[in-house]
């Protein structure tokens, strides 16, 4: 009845219920308390208070059958009286509460200061300030004022996409990292340029001219300053890269919405981006690697192995019946095959697809199951077990006409033939069945049907005297002493595109894993087929029940020591429940087994994978098969429910990926350049040979658009000629490290070549030192403009980031890129030849525009001579953007409610974390001391007991998670004595690389049960860098 907590929707209905809940003699208030009894209570419930279900709905006014009327005034009058039956959704945040939010972006706060300081310095008339300064000043806050509300519509958009999961994805993780990195170091730069321009004018001014500081020209002295500053910000605001968030936000934007293309839903922003870095796929089976369509193609029926669909009159018919019978009755009455919809196509199936193979079988066996159904309609079935996870079979019970009752069952065959003693013989009369007879059938039946990859179902029934009636409820005996009809093979056949898809995954450097609650030699069968197991290889095939004993310790708790012994080679999990599902997906990702943490993807229909879903990095439902359950605990959703669907969502996901590492070789391109060029320019002649409004163009190129062009590259496979880049690549590899710091030393050189020697080569006017009232000058407009055709040509070069040589590869492929480009050029022209004084341009001679061109093309064939450069020989580059293991935060530590912890945040908190760590180091000692101590003598007479020293490291109650071993710890013997313990002691029951601990080698972790000092899981101490 929808979301409990909406007391107005309730209260509404509770007024309604009590003035026409007569009309149908019961009240929701009633409905609600009976829904929320279970079982036999609520039989009793019903009994007590209505009489039987019969009379239940004789007052709801509706039939156990045919359901409602359906008539619209009757529909109208039950929505009054009980309410829609829809979930009242969620009250959404206000458009302020989303700008609040998205104005927490450091990024934008750094901006947001920028621009208040600027704001407030261009209300400063000091007497005889000149009107230039106020332009500056004016166009220095307006450069952000854009900045800054695009950046609010996007982490707008960001903070929707993560409303799911508070704690940042991998990438944001690395780009807020990255962020704060260069915006530390754009605030040192910007700092040291105020320095140098406010001394040299002092030193100048003061001491080399030897000027008295005299009160009248204080104002003249200020206006400096405040020029100074001005510049000083401007250089800050060139080094933010404030478009990062804007990029991916594009990127995943973009992403989502061409993945609809492909038959990926997206339902959270993020799972896009964690896709590319899968490690592990764990699929079902049914409706994904096949196709869903069972068909009956072997049969065993009286004594009889049919290789295919054996000819109507070779069975005997009472055993024809009792067949027909059972399926017809013992199945979904809205399970159906109905004729095909265009002529020459296959019939359709609706419904149960297991069920509809057995009702093919039937039609088939030209029977018509319609008649059977007509006889026995479904309010005649006395009882039925519904087929579920745990018993593998369906049961229905109906009443014949001699008062005695008749059970029909269907299921697994090993699971159903165990509860067969007879078996119906080629006359139609049942005969003894015993256990060795079973085995023999197995081998020669069952195994040979699996080994064909089909899925074996066996049919029986048994009957049941009218007195005494049995006890219903007593499942153990009543699905007992059964009498086997037959066993079928029923064929689902592999996708055609799945073995592709497969192979696709596996040279991308990503396992794929079966799990399926089919038989083992079925599995099996079909994973070599679909390419999953290769003859020959190293690899397990287990059952959930054989999988269950290896990773569970004699007391039954699972461990994850046991299972880092078998995920590795685990390829099929057969037999399994959605327990055995989440219990293998939580154990691949919490294992240390592995140098980078897995990024495990899961597939799931049914509403008990909801655990398994959650749980993975990222959970596929199926569009079709799915429950709404799994959809909702889901991050895509299959809408063909095709595995080949997956690879592509792979794709996608390292593009993303790839599209934020071009935009980000780009950016900090120009960022490198402009920054020095404002800072150099600046120290030198005391101006920025860019202007304010210039570089909010630039930056307009660098953010906007770019991250529009770059972020926007469509997908090729081969994305997927390489492994997944892992949780710890860093950002800006060093191949991407050597394209930023090569074209940035050719930018530079052509820069500062025009700014000081560029007046001579076109023989006009130097800019340089000009007047504060002077009109824009060729010069320095011919260095604005050259400066914007190399960013333009460098935009091309950076479609490449794996050092390839053809940057004009599948440029055609991507429209926006092109008309960004030519755009951008176009627009260019129109500033330069018409921008005038408010852009600080003068129109340029045809011969001039050429030459910037032409020195702009040359960042083309400069980006070939960097190409011939091989990455490896240039060891003194340092890659950047990485993300840390001790800086990753695990899903479970985080609840909805706790707000975003950031890179910088983070920063704060290692202070804390000092203090915290003598104090726990001290106690740590004391504590092993004392168990040593109480050991000592025990530990020589059992040097296996639990309190020895040996087994102490594995004590549930005091357990080290060593983490990051390679941080060095405060002195040089707790390396040795953390090496020597590494080697005594058994590994630890149960460890998690995703920690959350800022700054800790050695993770403490004590059970708050048995210890009265042991913290909080979300304290500092929890989780100290400690050594013994």
């Amino acid at each position: 009845m929808g979301d409990m907590t909406n007391s107005d929707f309730y209260s509404k209905n509770q007024r309604n219920e009590s003035s026409h809940g007569g009309e149908f003699g019961c009240t929701m208030e009633e409905l609600r308390s009976l829904m929320e009894l279970r079982g036999t209570e609520a039989v009793v419930k019903i009994k007590e208070t209505y009489g039987d279900t019969e009379a239940i709905c004789r007052r709801l006014k509706t039939s156990p059958v045919e359901g409602l009327p359906g008539t619209a005034p009757d529909l109208e009058k039950r929505k009054q009286i009980f309410g829609q039956n829809f979930i009242p959704p969620k009250k959404p945040k206000t458009f302020l509460q989303l700008v609040w939010e998205a104005l927490q972006d450091v990024t934008l706060i750094i901006l947001e200061i920028a621009a208040i300081i600027s704001l407030g310095l261009s209300f400063y008339h000091p007497p005889g300030e000149s009107n230039e300064a106020k332009q500056q000043d004016g166009a220095a806050a307006m450069e952000m004022q854009p900045l800054k509300s695009a950046e609010g519509g996007d982490a707008d958009d960001k903070k929707k996409a993560n409303m799911h999961k508070k704690e940042k994805s991998v990438l944001q993780g690395k780009l807020t990292k990255l962020a704060v990195q260069i915006g530390k170091a754009g605030l040192v730069m910007s700092a040291i340029t105020v320095i140098i321009l406010v001394l040299y004018f002092t030193v100048d001014t003061f001491v080399v001219n030897k000027k008295p500081w005299l009160p009248e020209c204080t104002p003249v002295y200020v206006q400096y300053f405040v020029k100074f500053f001005i510049i000083g910000v401007t250089v800050l605001v060139v080094a933010v890269p404030e478009g990062l968030p804007l990029a991916v936000t594009i990127s995943l934007a973009y992403s989502v919405k061409k993945m609809m293309k492909d038959n990926n839903l997206v339902r959270h922003l993020d799972a896009c981006e964690t896709m590319g870095n899968a490690t592990a796929i764990c699929s079902d089976k049914t409706g994904t690697l096949t196709t869903n369509r069972m068909t009956v193609v072997q049969a065993y029926v009286g004594d009889v192995h049919y290789k295919e669909i054996p000819d109507p009159s070779s069975i005997n018919d009472k055993t024809m019946e009792l067949l027909v019978n059972a399926i017809a009755i013992n199945s979904a009455y809205t399970t159906k095959i109905l004729p095909p919809e265009k002529e020459g196509a296959l019939p359709r199936q609706v419904g149960n697809k297991t069920e509809c193979g057995l009702l093919g079988l039937v039609l088939d066996l030209k029977q018509d199951y319609e008649p059977v159904r007509t006889q026995v309609p479904e309010e005649k079935l006395y009882k039925v077990y519904t087929f579920n996870s745990v018993r593998k079979s369906m049961s229905t019970v109906i009443r014949l006409p001699d008062e005695s009752f008749r059970m029909y069952s269907k299921g697994a065959s090993e699971i159903v033939l165990k509860k067969c003693c007879k078996i119906l013989s080629g006359a139609g009369e049942p005969r003894v069945f015993r256990p060795r007879d079973r085995d023999e059938m197995v081998k020669k039946v069952i195994e040979p049907m699996a080994c064909d990859g089909l899925r074996t179902i066996c049919v029986a029934y048994r009957d049941f005297p009218s007195s005494p009636e049995p006890d219903w409820d007593n499942e153990n005996d009543i699905l007992n002493d059964l009498t086997c009809i037959c066993v079928v093979g029923i064929e689902d056949p592999v996708r055609p595109e799945v073995p592709e898809a497969i192979r696709k995954c596996q040279r991308a450097g990503i396992t794929v894993r079966m799990v399926t609650g089919d038989n083992i030699n079925t599995a099996r069968a079909i994973a070599i087929k679909c390419g999953i197991i290769h003859p020959g290889e190293d690899f397990l095939c287990l059952e959930g029940k054989e999988f269950n004993r290896r990773i569970r310790n004699e007391k039954g708790e699972i461990e994850q020591e046991r299972i880092d012994k078998i995920w590795p080679k685990l390829r099929v999990l057969a037999r399994s429940s959605p327990t055995d599902k989440h219990t293998l997906v939580k154990g691949i990702i919490d294992s240390t087994h592995t140098e980078q943490r897995q990024v495990v993807a899961v597939t799931g229909d049914g509403t008990n994978d909801g655990p398994a879903l959650k749980k993975a990095d990222v959970g596929f439902a199926m569009g079709i098969a799915g429950t709404d359950v799994a959809k909702e605990a889901s991050d895509i959703i299959l809408t063909d429910d095709n595995f080949s669907s997956i690879v592509k969502a792979v794709m996608w996901g390292r593009n993303v990926y790839d599209s934020i590492s071009k935009f980000l070789q780009f950016q900090l391109t120009v960022n490198v350049v402009a920054v020095i060029v404002a800072f150099t320019g600046a120290c030198i002649t005391q101006d920025s040979p860019l202007k304010a409004v210039q570089m909010l163009w630039v930056n307009l190129i660098m953010d906007t658009f770019a991250s529009l062009a770059l972020a926007t590259e469509p997908p090729t496979e081969t994305l997927l000629l390489r492994k997944p880049y892992g949780r710890n690549k860093p950002l800006i590899s060093r191949t991407m490290m050597k394209n930023i710091l090569g074209h940035a030393v050719y930018q530079l050189t052509l820069i500062f070549t025009l700014l000081f020697v560029g007046e001579k080569m076109f023989q006009i006017d130097s800019g340089r030192n000009a007047p504060l009232h002077s009109p824009p000058s060729e010069h320095y407009t011919i260095i604005f403009n050259t400066f914007v055709m190399m960013q333009l040509f460098n935009e091309i070069n950076a479609r490449k980031i794996h050092g390839e040589r053809n940057v004009f590869d599948g440029i055609f492929r991507n429209p926006i890129f092109c008309t960004i480009v030519l755009g951008t050029f176009a627009i260019q022209i129109v500033i330069v030849q018409f921008g005038g004084k408010p852009f600080s341009c003068s129109p340029l001679q045809l011969d001039q525009w050429m030459w910037c061109i032409f020195i702009g093309l040359g960042e083309l064939v400069w980006g070939q001579v960097i190409a011939t450069i091989p990455t490896s020989r240039l060891k003194f580059l340092k890659e950047a953007g990485r993300l840390t293991q001790k800086e990753e935060i695990p899903e479970e530590e985080l609840n909805e409610d706790v707000e975003e912890i950031d890179h910088a945040e983070r920063e704060l908190r290692r202070g804390q974390i000092l203090w915290f760590r003598g104090l726990n180091r001290i106690q740590t000692q004391i504590r092993v001391v004392k168990a040593f101590r109480s050991s000592l003598y025990e530990g020589l007479e059992k040097p296996e007991s639990r309190t020895s020293i040996h087994n102490f490291m594995a004590h549930p109650e005091f357990r080290i998670e060593d983490s990051q071993p390679h941080i060095p710890l405060i002195d040089d013997t707790d390396l040795e004595e953390d090496a020597a313990l590494k080697q005594n002691s058994s590994p630890p029951s149960s460890l998690n690389k995703n920690n959350s601990a800022i700054d800790s080698g050695i993770n403490l972790t004590t059970d708050t049960s048995k210890s009265a000092t042991s913290s909080s899981p979300g304290s500092p101490i929890h989780s100290l860098e400690t050594s013994l």
